[in-house]
């Protein structure tokens, strides 16, 4: 895989690989399995001192298995604000779906129509495409001030994302600063193919491994968005609290 040159993305030649439609399915099916995780399995276990070896690694794993999605969200985060002619809408269309999944979103991760522990993963979409919005309004300008309001906004960004929360996973990872990191990661580095697959690898690596194999899976991406009607795009906005308030609901019965 050569190095993109020009803007040009030379990951997108590969018009056989892996659509914006099944990628999409790949993502959904994988927090499903976190979902799964969160509302059915760890509910099993009632007392993390005297639990079952096995049913603890199973949790642990198969929750850990759904940290991949966050690459492919962050990525296609990224692309549909290259597409999009109104960032703002977009944006509106992301808390919009953040705020209707947040009581599903608690229900399926600690049993309770309301928690703080935990926020939704849509609101570190949300903060991240806050950030790359920042960062193509000062794109081009090297003065200091333009410098100091990119550092500014990325640190506020992350403390959002960290205090509040955003998509924390059994206490340990945070998807919503990995989304934020992976998106600025494939936004800053678009030119740059290799440098930007190696990068966002070596955080996935720091993440507990296993988010590295959603950023091997963007190597095979397509140009194609392969949705087989116009519709469907829009299908995803509903499957997403739908899933979580279906195995909230299983996890609470």
């Amino acid at each position: 895989m050569n190095e993109s040159v020009a803007g040009h993305d030379a990951s997108l030649d590969n018009a056989k690989g892996i659509t914006t439609f099944a990628m999409k399915i790949v993502a959904l099916l994988l927090v499903m399995l976190g979902s799964f995780s969160t509302a059915v399995l760890l509910p099993g276990v009632v007392d993390l001192a005297t639990a079952d070896m096995g049913a603890l690694t199973g949790v642990v794993v198969t929750d850990a298995f759904s940290w991949c999605a966050v690459p492919l969200y962050a990525w296609m985060l990224v692309n549909g604000f290259r597409r999009t002619h109104a960032a703002g809408w977009y944006l509106a269309r992301l808390a919009v779906l953040a705020a209707v999944s947040e009581v599903p979103y608690d229900m399926a991760t600690s049993g309770r129509f309301f928690d703080m522990t935990s926020q939704n993963p849509v609101w570190g979409l949300c903060i991240a495409l806050i950030a790359l919005m920042v960062l193509r309004a000062f794109q081009g300008r090297r003065d200091v001030a333009s410098w100091a309001i990119r550092i500014a906004v990325l640190l506020a960004a992350t403390l959002w994302a960290y205090l509040f929360n955003v998509g924390l996973r059994l206490g340990l990872v945070g998807e919503g600063l990995m989304t934020l990191v992976f998106a600025v990661i494939f936004y800053t580095l678009a030119r740059r193919e290799n440098t930007m697959m190696l990068t966002a690898g070596a955080f996935g690596a720091c993440m507990f491994i296993l988010p590295v194999l959603g950023v091997m899976l963007l190597h095979w991406r397509s140009r194609r968005e392969g949705y087989p009607a116009p519709w469907v795009k829009w299908l995803f906005y509903v499957l997403y609290p739908l899933q979580l308030l279906a195995f909230g609901l299983v996890g609470m019965a």
